[in-house]
């Protein structure tokens, strides 16, 4: 193996870590795994999640409090779908909400017909949803969403801001977006995460978006890395990985790099240090 084969350096303010999350099992994908044009079907519109996608959820944030990944992420991006929104607050969000507090919840209860209790927004990352992270758009109902106005009701304390139209106008019943297309979105989307001020960013999106997003930025791996990248998610998968500013999009300077020389005196060249302390001596 030559030396340095596969080791590179990077800035750490030039990285973020993020954990992407692929929704746990919907109602949709019961069929749809079995047969692919069951995805027509508008009975899947704005897909749900089913009873086992919630153990699925439940198992999952298991897993990100003993794992401590609950105290590191400072904020869950959300594909603004039922099935994803379901998934982003049962696994990130609080405990213990109770109609007496004075706090919003992150999920009013049977939301989806979840059968779920109300889930707290107390004492977890804050929820938003961006379009950019959805599902391939166009002809499937399962990956049509609702208006805003209705998921705020069920969603209360989810941050729905950057959405910018209350009825879904990028789902078009005859027009399905192309592969190249949706790479391109997940690559914008990346970029916008360049934006943020967060380090440690859990995205909660599809299996079509983090597989075509995924393939499109592998081209510099190792084949083994590759594969470890770029294999379809299962239902409520997370993969923690790091992404790279290499274009210098983001313009953060390091929180923990230290300049050196405080106070500043001269500099000398480390041989004549040690000769100057023989003299002393």
């Amino acid at each position: 193996m030559e030396a340095g084969a596969g080791i590179g350096l990077y800035p750490l303010h030039r990285c973020k870590n993020i954990y992407l999350v692929r929704h746990a099992q919907g109602i949709h994908n019961v069929d749809g795994d079995k047969n692919y044009k069951a995805y027509m079907s508008h009975d899947y519109f704005d897909a749900e999640l089913t009873q086992l996608g919630w153990q699925q959820v439940d198992n999952l944030r298991k897993h990100v409090r003993s794992s401590g990944l609950h105290k590191k992420i400072e904020l869950v991006i959300s594909s603004p779908l039922m099935r994803t929104m379901q998934t982003a607050v049962g696994v990130f969000g609080g405990d213990g909400y109770t109609d007496m507090s004075d706090v919003l919840p992150l999920m009013v209860a049977n939301a989806g017909n979840s059968n779920r209790a109300a889930i707290s927004s107390s004492n977890c990352p804050p929820i938003i949803t961006e379009e950019s992270c959805r599902e391939h758009l166009g002809v499937h109902p399962c990956d049509q969403r609702r208006s805003i106005s209705d998921y705020q009701f069920l969603f209360p304390a989810v941050d729905f801001s950057l959405i910018e139209s209350d009825e879904d106008i990028l789902w078009k019943a005859d027009v399905r977006e192309t592969i190249e297309e949706l790479a391109a979105r997940g690559k914008k989307f990346l970029n916008w995460l360049w934006t943020r001020k967060e380090r440690e960013i859990a995205i909660v999106t599809h299996s079509g978006f983090l597989f075509h997003t995924l393939n499109a930025l592998q081209n510099e791996c190792h084949p083994d890395v590759k594969k470890e990248i770029c294999s379809h998610f299962a239902n409520c998968e997370l993969r923690s990985m790091v992404i790279v500013d290499r274009s210098m999009l983001g313009s953060d300077v390091s929180v923990t790099d230290y300049p050196g020389k405080i106070p500043k005196g001269l500099d000398l060249p480390s041989d004549a240090v040690v000769e100057d302390n023989n003299i002393k001596g």
